[in-house]
């Protein structure tokens, strides 16, 4: 699916949510839209998913978005935080699976490879599941439903590291053709999942390009190692800051950590206990906390 959006705008009131919004979705293409609270994430999704209304023009493969249905079809959706329904899993999946056209075994076979059995919770209201298992069920539904746009908000964040591999495992065979929107600052997933970043600030386009480029840009990677050594002038001297415990700590760009790593390792040696590389997008170089 392409999507295309011209000049679009949408106020609530005196308050503007989005300003001559111009963008193009490539078909097939994996975008991660990013921004703080308030940017018009929000607000963006739902204009392309029909649940408001905005100015300007959006195509859908060129053809102008007039009517929700002509995308609902086409779309799967995964929130945040998923609703809390009475209807119990079972309805759920056979209400959305008739509209859809999947059956139970499709939700289920996804579901289990995620870690939530079908037949074991079936019969409980969606609100009763833990916010892990919701979002599995959410996850399973959308994946099962082979959707043309795939639109994603934190959709791992309640999901622990073995879930959250096998939905990148999944996602990567079942979404391969699909256009994917995924809104998330896990770093995990945008390296995983896109392969495009579209950045929003008060409403506007700030930033439109790939995402190896402006990961490239931002990431900061924390090295962390433990010395044993009787010697430490070289980690002082290549700027590592001393914790506790024999730690050492060094904030660096990400593309620098590739030549550290192995310098420190030939440097110091045996003397080398342990090694832990973090990234984070949100450090400032320079500003390193002391490992415990």
């Amino acid at each position: 699916m392409q999507i295309v959006l011209k000049h679009v705008g949408k106020r609530f009131g005196a308050t503007a949510a989005l300003t001559d919004v111009d963008l193009t979705i490539a078909r097939g293409a994996k975008v991660a839209l990013l921004g703080p609270n308030g940017s018009g994430k929000t607000t963006l999704t739902r204009a392309l998913m029909g649940l408001v209304a905005a100015d300007g023009e959006i195509l859908i493969d060129g053809t102008p978005l007039t009517d929700r249905l002509q995308i609902a079809r086409r779309l799967a959706y995964v929130p945040q935080i998923a609703p809390q329904m009475a209807a119990t899993v079972d309805e759920i999946v056979r209400a959305i699976g008739e509209l859809r056209g999947f059956d139970r075994a499709a939700v289920a076979t996804i579901a289990g490879d995620l870690g939530m059995e079908l037949d074991q919770v079936g019969r409980r209201p969606m609100r009763a599941l833990s916010g892990g298992m919701r979002q599995k069920l959410l996850l399973a539904l959308a994946l099962a439903s082979r959707p043309e746009l795939l639109i994603l908000d934190e959709p791992t964040a309640s999901l622990d590291a073995a879930a959250r591999a096998r939905f990148f495992d999944h996602f990567a065979r079942v979404a391969a053709d699909a256009t994917v929107i995924l809104c998330s600052h896990r770093l995990d997933e945008l390296r995983a999942l896109v392969d495009h970043v579209v950045v929003l600030a008060e409403g506007r386009v700030v930033h439109d390009g790939p995402a190896a480029a402006y990961l490239a840009e931002r990431l900061a990677a924390v090295i962390e190692l433990r010395y044993r050594g009787p010697d430490p002038r070289w980690l002082a001297e290549a700027g590592f800051v001393a914790g506790h415990g024999g730690w050492w700590s060094k904030a660096v760009a990400a593309a620098e950590k590739l030549a550290l790593v192995p310098a420190a390792l030939a440097a110091l040696g045996a003397d080398v206990e342990d090694l832990v590389i973090r990234d984070s997008d949100r450090l400032e170089l320079g500003q390193v906390g002391h490992a415990a």
